[in-house]
């Protein structure tokens, strides 16, 4: 019996359908040339992209420009394109970039928070955003929020890195409540108070299609505490990894089929000298050469390899109603068993080298792509 049930897994393959990942960072430059085609390597046929560059994406020519870029680069990868939350942006630019849709969404962050966000808003008061989030609910677009505070230490209030995205998720229920019709995701979600406040805000939902409050979670926050930050540059992110019991909330929640989570690997490659300085390390884990294959090694701890269909392609499709005639192509991905270890480095062989989650490290699936 042993024998026959080791062989049925060795000879596993789950047709994952077409794969998304909603939440990359791609940059531009050298790094964007390098990472850009690595979409794809980690098993993902549509990708949202963040619009944190240097100067920021606010503009519908950028958006186009940056688009067509990463086209070239990855002729079979879709890209969902978003802009930076900003008082750049008007509803009439809103309804504009809607119209030709160049976008799918804003992404809001709050100033200083994380990797180029020092253009980014004030989380206590987003009031003089609302004609753009009203422009936004008319659309259907998606406000994705990265949930942290600034840390501060005033008076009573002090907010530092480990209750950032709790002391943020009174905002989330503020937005929700005034903009009941508007799609918002909680980005890249770490805490069990985030992933309760997104259970809450959706008790009444019977349908997917009724889903207006989602969260992304990432490959590298399923496996990581702040014990593997601590002293690691390359696990330092932002939002940072938390406690034990966070990661097995996060576990749970990923697992768990429920239509309002689904993956977004927050991918933020960063040259390699930049995560090994003593001072001012960079935030940003890199997973996106393999990104079905971390989310499938803990899927498979946790006994849940047939939810994995789920997380990282129908709940996305269903919250942003994606439909075929949209892709790039409609390429299926097979995950396998079959061993492979994390590469030490990426690298473009010239200038850019990057260190990849969990490198030297082995993991029990790959994935092929079933062309259509």
């Amino acid at each position: 019996m042993r024998i026959n049930q080791a062989l049925k897994t060795m000879n596993q393959r789950i047709n994952l359908g077409i794969t998304s990942d909603m939440h990359v960072h791609l940059r531009d430059g050298s790094m964007c040339d390098l990472v850009t085609p690595t979409v794809r390597d980690g098993g993902v046929s549509v990708a949202y992209i963040m619009p944190n560059l240097q100067p920021p994406i606010t503009t519908l020519d950028r958006v186009v420009q940056y688009k067509q870029k990463l086209q070239r680069l990855a002729p079979k990868t879709t890209f969902l394109m978003s802009f930076y939350l900003s008082p750049q942006l008007t509803p009439e630019l809103i309804h504009e970039a809607a119209s030709k849709n160049a976008i799918r969404g804003v992404k809001c962050y709050p100033a200083g928070v994380t990797t180029n966000s020092s253009g980014g808003v004030d989380p206590n008061d987003f009031s003089n955003f609302y004609p753009i989030f009203q422009a936004m609910e008319k659309e259907g677009l998606v406000l994705n929020l990265h949930g942290e505070k600034p840390s501060v230490s005033r008076g009573e209030e002090d907010i530092h890195v480990l209750n950032a995205e709790e002391s943020f998720l009174p905002a989330l229920r503020r937005l929700h409540h005034d903009f009941p019709n508007l799609k918002i995701i909680l980005e890249h979600c770490t805490t069990r108070a985030a992933i309760n406040t997104v259970n809450e805000l959706n008790a009444n939902v019977k349908n997917p299609a009724d889903v207006k409050v989602a969260a992304t979670i990432t490959a590298h926050h399923l496996y990581l505490t702040i014990d593997d930050w601590a002293g690691n540059p390359i696990n330092f992110c932002k939002p940072v990894a938390k406690l034990p019991s966070d990661r097995r909330t996060l576990v749970e929640a990923a697992t768990s089929g429920k239509p309002w989570f689904f993956f977004g690997s927050d991918s933020a490659p960063h040259p390699i000298g930049n995560k090994a300085k003593h001072i001012g390390v960079c935030a940003g884990v890199y997973t996106q050469s393999l990104a079905i294959a971390y989310v499938a090694q803990i899927f498979e701890q946790h006994g849940a390899i047939d939810k994995l269909p789920e997380f990282v392609s129908q709940n996305a499709w269903n919250f942003y109603q994606l439909s075929k005639d949209q892709l790039q192509s409609q390429d299926e991905v097979v995950l396998y068993k079959d061993s492979q270890v994390v590469p030490d480095t990426i690298t473009d062989g010239d200038k850019i080298q990057v260190a990849p989650f969990h490198a030297g490290q082995k993991l029990n699936w790959k994935i092929e792509w079933q062309c259509k």
